[in-house]
């Protein structure tokens, strides 16, 4: 983001460059997120702080671990069955993405970690079950 005054621009504060673009990451298999510089809150992929309403954003990069917080399945678009889910990463943002595995067996509360920040297909974030649940298939 850019303001410009007459014939010169300069960066606007709390830019988010480099947030939304992929070529910003370390590694391809990466998310960043956002944390707001006045009261730390993360978040992912905002222009203001949803707590605050501070416009200056840091961008951070995520270890990729995180909590299946709700997990459902779709039927719709695709040729087969689905998950869609909301996962809560250890940084304290929450971000939509697919878990791999059998669309039943993904609960809240699993532990999951990134497996690819973007799906080919769908673009979104795609994780893993990091331990065998020990839930009985029902």
């Amino acid at each position: 983001m850019f303001h410009h005054s007459a014939s010169v621009s300069y960066p606007a504060a709390g830019s988010v460059t480099g947030v939304l673009d992929p070529a910003a990451a370390d590694s391809k298999d990466a998310i960043l997120f956002q944390r707001c510089a006045w009261c730390g809150t993360a978040m992912y992929h905002r222009l203001l702080c949803p707590v605050c309403q501070g416009s200056e954003l840091r961008t951070e990069r995520s270890e990729g671990m995180g909590t299946v917080r709700h997990s459902t399945v779709v039927h719709r678009n695709t040729p087969a069955a689905r998950n869609v889910s909301l996962v809560e990463m250890a940084e304290g943002f929450v971000v939509r993405g697919r878990v791999m595995g059998p669309p039943i067996g993904i609960h809240s509360g699993d532990r999951v970690r990134l497996s690819t920040a973007k799906d080919p297909v769908r673009g979104e974030p795609v994780f893993q079950l990091t331990d065998e649940p020990f839930r009985a298939w029902t």
